[in-house]
This record gives structure tokens, C-alpha cells and sequence, in this order.
């Protein structure tokens, strides 16, 4: 792929076993894709690999456009760096105490320890009150003290928190500067600056987790655009936010904590935006990659936005986020027998290195993708990533036998359609979470696997949890990398306020809003990227007076991109009101009439609206044959018997071709398996419709 000019835009997402690339060229409307190994021990150089495999010159690359999983494996692994905390007196253990909340429900058993230890979290004399009234002064010299401190116990990061610092900077400001004075980096996250929102185990643990992460993701990115430049590259890098919207690299070395779920983001974006464009208002995001198996619905073409993200258990990150749930069911989770006979798959990966036992590579315990490669469903011939030249359809069939046949009693065959249907069951129990659970009935959604796997158990989904169709995209291995090409830049604030709507000082609410979109819409022009528009979200979380959880409550205001005068916007309290009434009868069928209205938080998200597009481009030709895309027959074991299946060259599929399952379709990125008794057929934008025959 080659362009004279350098308006070619790179998206890469890295996930566990592959790097995923999406070029697309905007000078003449092309586009393509790579997939090669992941880099475990620095995803960089996998990054790199990636886009050369399709440009040698990067310097014809304008934008490259990142998903990244440094920040979320940090976390999942406990990997960051060995972070301080400096606090109010008398506050040292709110990360240990959380919400007094504990690893296993039933029985009081489990332990938990925060990534901040007791020894590094040290204490000074400051007190705000949660009126903003400051009640203590800090004195510079104990933060230097503590810093001092922190610095010979071998922290090599800083979290500044303290009591109540979202209703008063003042102290927590005071505290950055004394401390500069002696931390040796910039490492040094400030709660107030990173979430001034009130809770203060929430906001402790957000700021110290961005702290935990900012010398690794910091030091990841410089590395990356390091390697870009020696290549030639001279554009500008992004990172993809977990709330699906994009950064600067500099604002993701400031706020590390926001790349968290960064990969998956980008794929729930790009599903939801071919789902809309191809008329599936309604789908669940089925994203199944060689570690993890990540849903997420999309009704009425919105994706659902989660105020707040528990990592893992205490780790919880406080921060809009698209809501994911993620499970251990990726091609390479590993299958085993437990002590009590019982056959499980997953959590654990054998990931990129080794990967699969069919990889060759030196794992020996069976995985998803070998129980694919024994039943037939994967070509062994033509592996996917370009790395091997075949798969080990023996040695897979020997892991099997011993670690799952034999156990079980049961032939290989049987072993391995056992670990494809135990995979599934999993992956269905996911999507009725999302879906059956939160009141959403499946049989208005369409699934829409992507990822390198999620193709291959489409079928197996519709019939298990009664879904109307699957939509499989033009190239599902790629799809969060598509996504991270037209995902938008996007800034969030939110803002405490805590007072009765009756008692709020509109105008200097008012005020506050300009003041965030000010600032925002300066770090969307430091990023260098151009957009069709700039849109701004306005919301409050409000409730009654007594209750305890908040509804959040959209108000439709009047604000010009650029132009930030107090007095435009159209705030009014009985604009909240009525949006407050509407958001709440919505949510619970009814008013609590005569109780007064309280709005605890003001969030702000501005959102630079990048160009979109057109996905026709990736649309097949009409002309030609289905007879002409067939590559051969093959034997597949499904429903406990081998099946003679036609197996097909999915891009050559032409523009409306129909296939009837059983049937094979094989491509760069992924295959995909029509199950017996359903069809697939080829719509307008090259994407194949998976419905019940």
C-alpha cells in the first residue's frame, strides 16, 4: 500500500496474542489490514511490525491512531510502579478500608492488599471542610518531609490526596508545589486535578491507580513514538480512552488511569457505527481475542457510559468508561479438568507466547483454539498472523487427549467439542448479563462478533441465547483497530456541586461549564487533528433529598465552539428541573412530588467529531459468482459427527451472495463458521448477515 502523500491514518490495537492494523488511505478512498504476533515485552515493537508490513515509509503515515492494553494489564498483573501516598492526617487507610466491601461475598474469607502498602502512605496536618472552607492550613515543609520519605522507601511515584480537595484545591496545590521541590520526575498525581468529585475512597483510588501507571504508560509511549520517528514518522499519535473517544500522548502521559479497557473501547465504537450503518440499531458487541471474551450492548445505536470501572476487586477506577464485561474465554484460554471432575476454560491465556499448543511453541495444555483446529473449524494450513506456516493439528489433538480426554473418559473428538461448548456457555452467560439481566430482551439484538475468534462461535451464540442474526464486519479480526481510526477525541470533566437545586447559584454553575469547555476545546486544538464539528455534552447527576443513587440527567444547552461567554448557554434551574422530572420518570415510572430536587455533579464532555469514512469502501463488487469464491470441502466436527463443509474465500464473496451452513469462510484476519441451519448472505457494506435459515 503506497500513497505520495502522507494522509494515510494507522489504527493499531494490541491485544494478547495479536497486533491488530487498520490503514486507511483518504487520498484515493483505500484501505487494508495486517495482523501480526503481539510483543509482550514491549508492545511497541509489535506496533511497528505491523504498519511496516504494509508501509516501509512511515513517514506517508499522518495519523496512527492506539488502542493500548499497557495500562489495563499494569493493573490486572499488578505491574505499575512502587507509588507514595501523602494525605489528611487520619486518612491514611481509605484505599485499604474501601467500602468495607470484601472478595468473596459469601464467608469472610480473602485478601486484599491496595496497590499503595501502609508504609507508603504517609500523613500531613490540612483540613478542608465539605463546604470548601479550609479549616487547616498545610504546611509546605511536612509534604517535602513525607516526599523525602517516600523517596528512600523507593517510590518512584506520587499520589497527593486529600480530604475533601474536590470542594477546595487549595491545600492540594499548596501540596504540589512543595513536593516538585524535591520529587526528582514529574510522576505526581493530584486527586483534585484527576477527579474532583465527591467520595473519597473513589477519588483516592483513581488518582493513586494514575500514579501506579504514569512512569510505565510514560515511559511505553515515549518508546513508541521514539520507534515511529526513527522510521520516519512525523505525524501525530493518539491513544483511545475507555470511553471510547481519543487523546494526545500527552494527555495520556498526564492521565494514564483513562487508557484503562482502551482496546476494547475502540472495538465497541466501531461495532456500534457499522451496526447503525448497516441498519442494526440494536446489537451486542461480542469481541473475542486470544485472552478475553469482551461484551458490551448497543441499543438504539448509544453505547452505555459506566461513571465508574472496577478493574479488579478494590481497584476501581473512577472515570466515564463504555460498559465492558470481560471474561477469561479468548482462543487461547486454556481448558483443564479441576479436582472435581468438572472440565473449565479459562481464565488463564497461554496468550501470544507460547500461545496454543497447535503454535509450536512449547505450551503443552490445550486451549480453545486447539479444540477449533481438532474439530476442523480452523485451517491448519493457512494460519492466521503470518507467522507460522502451519498449525500442529497433532500436538493439539495429543494436549487434548491428556489433559481432557482422558480425565473425562472421553474420546479426543468429543474432548474437544466439550471444550468449544463449555467456551460457549461461558460466552452466552456473558450476553445475558448485558442483556437479559439489565431488562433487554436478546431477541431484538443482533450479535456482533469480531476480535480474531469471536466469527467462529457467532452461530453457536445465535442458537444458545436466542438472538435475532449475528453481523460479522468485513473484517472482524481488525475491528478494533478500525475503531480506533474513526473514534472521536473526546474530554471529560465532572465537577462536584452538592447543593439543592432550589439554593444553585446558576451563573457560577454556568460559569463553570465555559470554564471546562474552554480548556477542553484547547487540548482538542494542542492535539493537531482536524474535526467536522465540535459537540458538548452537558449532564448532572442528581436525585431527591434521602436517597442515596444518582440519575444522570442530560440538558439540552446553547454552546458555540470557541465562544465561552458567561450568559449563552441558556442554564436555567427550571431547565434542570424538567430535565431532572424527564430522566427520572424514565428511569422509574413515576415522580416524587413535593421532595426537593439536590445536584450532587456537573459533568462537561467535549467531543471533536473526527471525519468519518464511508464503509461502502470496503463494500465487495457485485460482480461474479459464488460458485467462484469456493476453495474446496473439508470434514468438520460439529453436533458429535463429521460434516462435509464447502469452504469459501470470504472476499470473494460477491455483493448479495447467500451461504448455507454448514459452510467455512476463511479470510487474512479470522474464519468464520456458518453453523448447520442457519445462512449468511453479503449486505451493501461487505458485512455478512448470519441469520436462522
Amino acid at each position: 500500500m503506497s500513497s505520495p502523500s502522507n494522509r494515510i491514518i494507522v489504527g493499531v490495537d494490541v491485544g494478547g496474542t495479536f497486533t491488530d492494523v487498520f490503514f486507511l488511505n483518504e487520498a484515493d478512498g483505500t484501505c487494508d489490514v495486517a495482523k501480526v504476533p503481539s510483543t509482550r515485552g514491549d508492545q511497541s515493537i509489535g506496533i511497528r511490525e505491523g504498519i511496516t508490513s504494509r508501509i516501509a515509509d512511515l513517514g506517508q503515515v499522518g495519523t496512527i491512531v492506539h488502542g493500548t492494553t499497557v495500562g489495563t494489564n499494569a493493573l490486572l498483573e499488578r505491574k505499575g510502579v512502587r507509588t507514595g501516598l501523602i494525605t489528611t492526617r487520619g486518612f491514611r487507610d481509605v484505599l485499604e478500608m474501601r467500602r468495607r466491601d470484601r472478595p468473596q461475598t459469601w464467608g469472610l474469607w480473602g485478601h486484599f492488599d491496595p496497590i499503595v502498602p501502609r508504609d507508603l502512605r504517609l500523613e500531613v496536618d490540612e483540613r478542608v471542610l465539605a463546604d470548601g472552607t479550609v479549616a487547616e492550613e498545610l504546611d509546605p515543609e511536612q509534604v517535602r518531609e513525607a516526599a523525602r520519605t517516600l523517596l528512600e522507601r523507593g517510590a518512584q511515584a506520587l499520589c497527593i490526596f486529600f480530604i475533601n480537595g474536590y470542594a477546595n484545591q487549595q491545600n492540594e496545590q499548596k501540596a504540589l508545589e512543595a513536593a516538585k521541590q524535591v520529587w526528582p520526575n514529574e510522576h505526581i498525581s493530584v486527586a483534585s486535578e484527576i477527579l474532583p468529585e465527591i467520595r473519597e475512597f473513589e477519588r483516592g483510588s483513581t488518582a493513586s491507580l494514575n500514579a501506579y501507571l504514569q512512569p510505565l504508560v510514560g515511559s511505553y509511549l515515549e518508546r513508541l513514538e521514539a520507534g515511529l520517528r526513527d522510521g520516519g514518522f512525523g505525524g501525530e499519535v493518539l491513544i483511545v480512552q475507555s470511553n471510547g473517544g481519543v487523546m494526545s500522548v500527552a494527555t495520556a502521559r498526564a492521565l494514564p488511569v483513562r487508557t484503562a479497557l482502551s482496546g476494547p473501547a475502540a472495538g465497541v465504537i466501531a461495532a456500534g457505527y457499522i451496526a447503525e450503518s448497516a441498519g442494526f440499531p440494536n446489537v451486542i458487541t461480542c469481541d473475542m481475542g486470544g485472552t478475553s471474551f469482551d461484551v458490551s450492548l448497543v441499543a438504539d445505536g448509544q453505547s452505555a457510559l459506566a461513571a465508574q470501572t472496577s478493574i479488579d476487586f478494590g481497584m476501581i477506577v473512577r472515570t466515564p468508561m463504555i460498559e465492558i464485561t470481560t471474561i477469561g474465554a479468548g482462543g487461547g484460554s486454556i481448558a483443564s479438568v479441576d479436582r472435581g471432575g468438572l472440565l473449565q476454560v479459562g481464565p488463564e491465556s497461554a496468550g501470544s507466547d507460547p500461545g496454543p499448543v497447535c503454535y509450536g511453541l512449547g505450551n503443552d495444555r490445550p486451549t480453545v483454539t486447539d479444540a477449533n483446529v481438532v474439530m476442523g473449524r480452523i485451517n491448519a494450513d493457512r494460519p492466521i498472523g503470518g507467522k507460522l506456516d502451519r498449525l500442529d493439528v497433532e500436538a493439539a489433538k495429543q494436549a487434548i487427549e491428556k489433559h481432557i480426554a482422558k480425565p473425562l473418559g472421553l474420546d479426543v473428538m468429543a474432548a474437544a467439542e466439550a471444550i468449544v461448548r463449555v467456551a460457549n456457555a461461558r460466552m452466552a452467560g456473558a450476553i445475558r448479563l448485558v442483556s437479559i439481566e439489565r431488562g433487554h430482551d436478546p431477541k431484538r439484538f443482533s450479535a456482533m462478533p469480531f476480535g480474531g475468534g469471536g466469527s467462529l462461535h457467532a452461530g453457536a451464540l445465535i442458537k444458545e441465547v436466542g438472538l435475532a442474526s449475528a453481523l460479522v464486519p468485513r473484517y472482524p479480526g481488525v475491528t478494533s483497530a478500525l475503531g480506533c481510526v474513526i473514534a472521536d477525541m473526546r474530554h471529560d470533566r465532572v465537577q462536584t456541586v452538592n447543593t439543592r437545586l432550589d439554593d444553585l447559584p446558576v451563573e457560577t454553575v454556568e460559569a463553570q461549564i465555559l470554564d471546562i469547555v474552554g480548556h477542553s476545546e484547547s487540548m482538542l486544538g494542542e492535539a493537531g487533528v482536524g474535526f467536522d464539528r465540535i459537540d458538548h455534552i452537558v449532564e448532572f447527576d442528581m436525585l431527591y433529598v434521602g436517597q442515596t443513587h444518582t440519575v444522570t440527567v442530560p440538558v439540552p444547552l446553547q454552546i458555540e465552539a470557541g465562544r465561552t461567554q458567561a450568559g449563552r448557554t441558556g442554564l436555567s434551574r427550571d431547565l434542570i428541573k424538567t430535565s431532572f422530572e424527564d430522566a427520572y420518570k424514565a428511569a422509574f415510572g413515576r415522580l416524587l412530588d413535593g421532595i426537593p430536587m439536590q445536584v450532587m455533579n456537573l459533568r462537561v464532555a467535549v467531543v471533536g467529531r473526527r471525519p468519518k469514512f464511508d464503509l461502502a469502501l470496503l463494500a465487495p463488487s457485485a460482480e461474479g459468482q459464488v460458485a467462484d469464491a469456493v476453495l474446496g470441502q473439508r470434514n468438520v466436527w460439529q453436533d458429535g459427527d463429521w460434516r462435509d463443509t464447502t469452504i469459501y474465500d470470504r472476499m470473494a464473496l460477491p455483493l448479495g451472495a447467500r451461504v448455507e451452513g454448514p459452510a467455512l469462510l476463511e479470510q487474512a484476519d479470522t474464519t468464520i463458521f456458518v453453523d448447520a441451519g442457519l445462512a449468511a448472505s453479503v449486505d451493501r457494506f461487505g458485512n455478512l448477515i448470519m441469520e436462522r435459515q
